[in-house]
């Protein structure tokens, strides 16, 4: 499930939330991003404060009905619009055909969400199920761009990274000195760390190929913790456009790619034997590789399968 998927859903859920209130909040913008410093769970939103601004709740109010219409069991929209009906009978026509709009595209929350809760006051914090979490990791993994190199390609097969152009870009996108990103080293240059991270996540499936080990996101579950970082900032760059800002988020990304390998290594070593938790990191590590992939190239900056 996408952040803009997620969107929707919240959003159809505060109108069921908040049925007196649906004209103040049917057109409520709905953000949905990672979490990094509100508690747990793989997104989070803070819609609630918006919607208190509209409607004179409390924004920890509002964010507990949210919580708990994201994760009861399923209740059929004629029942909700009844409600809203007895609620208003002077407005019901205009009051039952909005959350008709709102909810006509949206499918149950119970098949995608796991968990919710409330943090911070009034933010949501949203835990996938499996099953969402697995369909998320497939469409990022599948949308490595046009053009880009086969992750699992041999050495010499593929292009390498062009360095003096590459630089040049990326310096004009984030301001940062062209000489100190020279220094191809980890530490010294943000973009020798995105692309290495990209040309790790592409070393990995060349030798999970080798070793008869494939990515299944189905066996990404349980996520350890650094998992779940990584994933929500995956899914999170899909509403990241500025240059700047998405140099910075594949950074950011890079950084939460080599905490992952590290706490959970996506494959056996030594005389260990593939596992489905192999299989399972290494679905996560090629959804990394895409990511990594399509953003340097929105960048105009290569994506390298081997440094």
């Amino acid at each position: 499930m996408t952040p803009a998927q997620l969107s929707r859903i919240i959003r159809h859920v505060l109108c069921r939330a908040l049925c007196d209130d649906l004209g103040s909040v049917r057109d409520v913008p709905v953000v949905v991003e990672s979490p990094p410093r509100r508690g747990g769970g793989d997104y989070a939103t803070g819609v609630a404060f918006r919607a208190a601004a509209l409607t004179g709740r409390s924004p920890r109010e509002i964010a507990e009905l949210v919580c708990a219409r994201l994760i009861e069991p399923a209740t059929n929209r004629h029942d909700v619009a009844s409600r809203c009906e007895v609620t208003n009978r002077h407005d019901a026509t205009s009051r039952v055909g909005a959350f008709e709009e709102v909810s006509s595209e949206v499918a149950a929350p119970e098949h995608l969400v796991a968990d919710a809760r409330v943090v911070g006051g009034g933010f949501v914090n949203v835990t996938l199920t499996p099953q969402a979490r697995a369909a998320l990791v497939r469409g990022l993994a599948a949308g490595r761009p046009a053009g880009a190199p086969d992750p699992v390609a041999e050495p010499g097969v593929v292009p390498s990274d062009a360095p003096a152009r590459d630089i040049s870009r990326w310096a004009e996108c984030t301001g940062e000195s062209p000489a100190a990103l020279a220094v191809r080293t980890e530490r010294a240059s943000s973009l020798f760390r995105v692309q290495y991270a990209h040309a790790r996540s592409c070393s990995l499936l060349r030798n999970g190929r080798r070793l008869g080990v494939e990515p299944v996101a189905e066996d990404a579950e349980p996520l350890v913790p650094a998992g779940t970082r990584l994933l929500a900032l995956l899914a999170d760059r899909a509403r990241v456009t500025a240059p700047a800002r998405l140099a910075r988020h594949l950074d950011a990304v890079a950084g939460a790619f080599a905490v992952f390998r590290e706490t959970a290594e996506p494959l056996p070593r030594g005389e260990e034997k593939p596992a489905a938790a192999h299989r399972g990191r290494l679905a996560l590590a090629e959804a990394t590789g895409a990511v990594l992939a399509g953003g340097l190239s929105q960048l105009g900056v290569t994506a390298p399968a081997h440094i």
